[in-house]
């Protein structure tokens, strides 16, 4: 099988061709939250996906992706003040609850239980 980055909205060429990236901040992605009653505004989804791509993005040195890290959540308050940063916060539990939901599924456990692990040190 082929893997190849395709831009968002576009569908694979061939039946061995999978999409294996879409950009966080795709036009193609729904922002609704649905059944919570808020709309996540996409500054705060960007935010978020930047953080967490900050901290992915070094895999030699931990050290300078918390540090890139807390560059995107410096700026996010400089740029858009605390509802800002708060926005990115939610939207980064909400990709999380989400990741581990998913996890939990396969695994076969409660998301709740899969979390209080999750964060044990």
């Amino acid at each position: 099988m082929i893997r190849r980055l395709l831009p968002a909205g576009t569908l694979p060429p061939d039946p061995g061709t999978v999409r294996v990236l879409v950009p966080c901040w795709s036009a193609d992605v729904s922002f609704d939250r649905s059944g919570t009653g808020e709309s996540v505004a996409l500054d705060a989804r960007v935010r978020a996906c930047e953080s967490v791509r900050a901290v992915l993005s070094d895999d030699h040195n931990h050290e300078l992706g918390v540090a890139a890290a807390r560059d995107v959540a410096t700026a996010t308050l400089e740029e858009s003040g605390v509802a800002g940063l708060v926005g990115m916060t939610v939207e980064l539990s909400l990709q999380l609850a989400s990741a581990l939901e998913r996890i939990a599924v396969d695994q076969g456990l409660a998301a709740v239980d899969l979390a209080e692990v999750w964060f044990v040190d």
